[in-house]
């Protein structure tokens, strides 16, 4: 069995797609600065979603890829953005969600480690409308926070989460309904347009002060409580978190969940 499990998980090294060798040495010099600061300050982060499989996979980016995934506990992420500001180097910036605008518009509520000498959009009216701080490659930072034991009442965390999202989107640069259909489409517009009446700084702060509501270190289950809500139903066992493991990525030793396959 061992044996088995060994060679299901031997990396196959691959090309890039043609056009984005660059766009994956500019995400490495992402993971390194990140992988740096955090060695240093003892801050644990994990390689998330298509990148942790492209580094059992392949040992770094799934060929296709164009973006880089990290996840962190809910106090290692804190710690995380209390540093990272001062320790990021020239060209690269720490973007949190709330700093868009002043709070006053919203994307997502993802914070992201900004790599400042890239462009990947023309300079359109909609990077305007982010003030052009979207405009760039990045590192997207999930944060797990704790859910419910019981499976109703983690249920209902994430059904709350949802709505938030989605008064969120009422501060939108512009919502496409043509993406939605029967009650999706018609919960996006009612939520929208009653959060278009709320302030963006409030939500903001209802999301955050919900996300903690469970952060009590007594359960034994995690979300990505700022993934969006198509995401939302990821669920991790906290033992996957509590440590982590040590994985190779493009020629480097990055952290992982203790069990990367699960």
């Amino acid at each position: 069995m061992n044996e088995e499990k060994s060679e299901s998980r031997r990396a196959v090294k691959l090309p890039p797609y043609p056009g984005l060798e660059k766009v994956h040495r500019a995400n490495l010099r992402l993971l390194k600065e990140i992988d740096r600061i955090c060695r240093k300050y003892k801050i644990s982060y994990m390689l998330d979603s298509g990148t942790l499989l492209g580094a059992v996979r392949h040992e770094g980016f799934i060929p296709w890829d164009d973006d880089v995934d990290l996840a962190f506990t809910r106090a290692n992420y804190e710690m995380f953005l209390k540093v990272a500001p001062r320790e990021l180097p020239e060209g690269m910036s720490l973007l949190r969600p709330e700093e868009i605008r002043g709070g006053k518009v919203f994307y997502d509520f993802t914070t992201r480690v900004i790599y400042d000498n890239s462009r990947v959009h023309e300079d359109n009216e909609q990077m305007q409308f982010y003030e052009g701080k979207l405009n760039h490659l990045w590192v997207d930072l999930f944060v797990l926070d704790e859910l419910p034991d019981s499976g109703w009442a983690a249920s209902a965390v994430r059904l709350f989460q949802t709505p938030l999202y989605g008064l969120a989107m009422g501060h939108r640069y512009r919502l496409d309904f043509s993406k939605y259909q029967g009650k999706e489409l018609a919960a996006v517009k009612f939520l929208s347009a009653v959060g278009k009446c709320l302030p963006m700084k409030g939500i903001f702060a209802l999301q955050r002060r919900f996300s903690l509501l469970f952060d009590s270190g007594k359960h034994g289950k995690l979300y990505a409580s700022n993934y969006q809500p198509d995401f939302l139903y990821v669920t991790w066992e906290k033992a996957w978190a509590e440590k982590t493991s040590q994985v190779e990525f493009e020629g480097r030793s990055l952290m992982a969940p203790a069990d990367p396959d699960g």
